[in-house]
């Protein structure tokens, strides 16, 4: 495990995440990737019928069209959802806080919890109106797989990742 101070590298520097177009920093190529694939399916469905009503050769015109005006909606609506939740933000938040957690183990990098927070915060995302608890196993199934250099097993991360996941919970809840 990695002690404080240990590594000076800061896994939420924004230009770690840049846009691969505009280069600007915070990109969320996940959230854009999954709107886009989901708005180029939903193109197709779309495009399929209105090239029908054109004819047979409109057809695969239509659904052509269709998934390329689709993924270009959805990966902005991808993108846009992906960066209600600002990972900057929330790595500056943790990072600032994490060792005032009862769970945290003295002299513990934050390296070792930053994971778990993510992971918290974008299975709350994910799960969108379900309860951690209804989750957590999962969750937990999937972990070994998300926790990327963290040397946490989930009986240690599942309480940062629950912390994360009620922090963006009662954001979403706070009246504007």
């Amino acid at each position: 495990m990695k002690t404080a101070g240990e590594d000076n590298r800061r896994i939420d520097d924004p230009d770690r995440n840049p846009d691969p177009i505009t280069k600007a920093p915070g990109s969320h190529p996940v959230g854009t990737g999954v709107g886009a694939a989901v708005g180029g399916a939903v193109g197709i469905g779309g495009g399929a019928g209105t090239g029908a009503m054109i004819g047979g050769a409109g057809g695969p015109v239509g659904a052509i069209i269709g998934a390329a005006v689709g993924g270009v909606v959805g990966g902005l609506m991808g993108k846009g959802v992906a960066e209600s939740i600002h990972p900057t933000v929330e790595h500056e938040y943790w990072r600032e806080h994490y060792f005032t957690r009862p769970y945290v183990r003295k002299g513990t990098a934050y390296e070792e919890y930053g994971p778990a927070y993510q992971y918290g915060w974008e299975a709350r995302q994910r799960y969108e109106g379900r309860r951690f608890e209804d989750v957590e196993d999962e969750l937990g199934r999937d972990w070994p797989a998300a926790r990327g250099k963290s040397e946490l097993n989930w009986d240690q991360a599942r309480h940062a990742s629950r912390d994360a996941w009620d922090r963006i919970e009662s954001e979403k809840t706070k009246p504007e």
